[in-house]
């Protein structure tokens, strides 16, 4: 089998009824490119587990990974990053709100730019419920106004880069919200793009106000230490 030359990466959580739809989509988005999914099961309580058992027997292009403790999404996506083949990463939610339709937009405009290292969809349309949408507002704004990365929308799940670059970042919890300010921060280039945003069907946000505005607070103050101390 071929080298992938690009890996998708899918960190889930209690996402039973959303991941087999999302593989299929995958497929149907990246069927002109030489890919694998490696979806990373961050200690599912519901169903999720048999449904990515049933994943893997159907489909050789997709791989699981396994938490046998819940240690969040920063860390099932640097297990997924970890665990992947490809030169390049694209990972997105498990919940089926990113469009993988979208991968390939987020995936040539990186290959366009040689000083570009990542690139992060832009939601124009969020679908989301009013108490995720101010958190996840505020805290962009935050986050823009202090680390000054000039990205509005660090908070999409939707994101392409290089592996190698990923993997030389500071891994801490929470990292995942502080992407493209960690990337900047080792002389990289970020790029946004306009992204679909659609409603959950299945299951529940694992996101709100506590976890998502107040938690950061710690972290973004550890960030903005970090891009003082410049690599």
């Amino acid at each position: 089998m071929a080298a992938p030359e690009i890996s998708v990466v899918i960190p889930v959580y209690n996402e039973s009824g959303n991941i087999q739809p999302l593989v299929k989509e995958i497929q149907l988005a990246l069927a002109h490119l030489v890919y694998e999914t490696v979806i990373v099961d961050d200690a599912s309580t519901d169903g999720t587990a048999v449904e990515l058992t049933e994943l893997v027997r159907q489909h050789n292009d997709v791989r699981v990974e396994t938490h046998h403790d819940n240690l969040g999404q920063s860390a099932a996506i640097r297990t997924g990053v970890k665990a992947a083949r490809a030169p390049i990463i694209a990972v997105l939610d498990g919940d089926g709100q990113n469009d993988p339709a979208d991968i390939v937009a987020l995936y040539t405009e990186l290959n366009r730019h040689d000083d570009v290292t990542m690139v992060v969809g832009e939601r124009r349309q969020r679908h989301d419920h009013w108490i995720r949408l101010l958190s996840s507002r505020i805290a962009n704004s935050v986050r823009s106004y202090l680390l000054g990365d000039g990205v509005r929308d660090t908070g999409c799940g939707l994101k392409v880069f290089y592996r190698t670059d990923y993997l030389e970042l500071p891994a801490f919890d929470h990292m995942h919200r502080f992407l493209p300010a960690l990337i900047q921060r080792k002389g990289g280039a970020v790029h946004s793009v306009p992204v679909n945003h659609r409603p959950r069907l299945h299951g529940v946000s694992k996101y709100g106000i506590n976890n998502r505005l107040w938690v950061g607070i710690v972290d973004l103050l550890g960030v903005m230490w970090l891009k003082r101390r410049r690599m």
